[in-house]
């Protein structure tokens, strides 16, 4: 592996490109963001990258001690990659960038590639930690074959994949319209109108749903 060419700067930003600001590198994170993951896993949601190239991303990560990967149990030969602690201090700068970077989508964006997991961070990117519902409650996410929840307690917020206990509200969508919505290329509304978003249970929680996610 080569080693890295910093910038020659003695600077927090100059030392964070180095360490993430390679091609592919903040989409590896991405990915673990979602959970921990395996190498074809992150391969097969990554198209385009190629094992070698994916394989010297994840040595650079785990040198800079971003990356950490662990035996598989089932499998002698298999390795599970996860952030560490310190790269999992990233999720709220990445998922920042991701909230900026939606105003730029455009309908050519949306023959590319799509993943029903991204939702799972799209909620997190989205959400408006400031308008949190007065209200304990849980909102359900539907998108393809992925299921995550938001659970609001006490004021605060928490974001967890699988399905709520007792959701007030239930959104199905695809994970093609979910990012249109979280893009504001379609309105939650038009949405709703044309089917491609379907939503069960309380009116007023939906609202305040939509307040959360910046999408009123």
């Amino acid at each position: 592996m080569t080693k890295k060419r910093d910038y020659g700067q003695f600077c927090g930003l100059a030392s964070a490109m180095t360490m993430i600001g390679e091609r592919w590198t903040l989409l590896v994170i991405r990915e673990l963001l979602i959970g921990p993951t395996r190498f074809n896993e992150l391969s097969e949601n990554l198209p385009g990258i190629g094992p070698n190239l994916l394989s010297d991303r994840l040595r650079s990560l785990t040198a800079a001690g971003i990356v950490e990967h662990t035996a598989v149990p089932s499998d002698g030969r298999g390795r599970l990659y996860r952030l560490t602690p310190v790269g999992e201090q990233l999720r709220g700068p990445v998922l920042e960038l991701a909230r900026w970077g939606l105003q730029f989508l455009t309908d050519a964006d949306a023959a590319g590639a799509t993943r029903a997991a991204w939702g799972f961070l799209a909620v997190q990117a989205m959400t408006d930690r400031d308008n949190v519902p007065a209200v304990d409650e849980e909102y359900e996410f539907r998108v393809d074959e992925e299921v995550f929840t938001i659970h609001v307690h006490d004021g605060t917020v928490e974001f967890a994949r699988g399905p709520a206990a007792h959701p007030v509200i239930v959104i199905n969508s695809d994970s093609q319209m979910f990012v249109k919505i979280g893009a504001k290329m379609t309105s939650p509304f038009d949405a709703i109108v044309t089917g491609a978003v379907k939503i069960e249970g309380d009116p007023d929680a939906m609202h305040r749903c939509t307040r959360l996610l910046q999408l009123a």
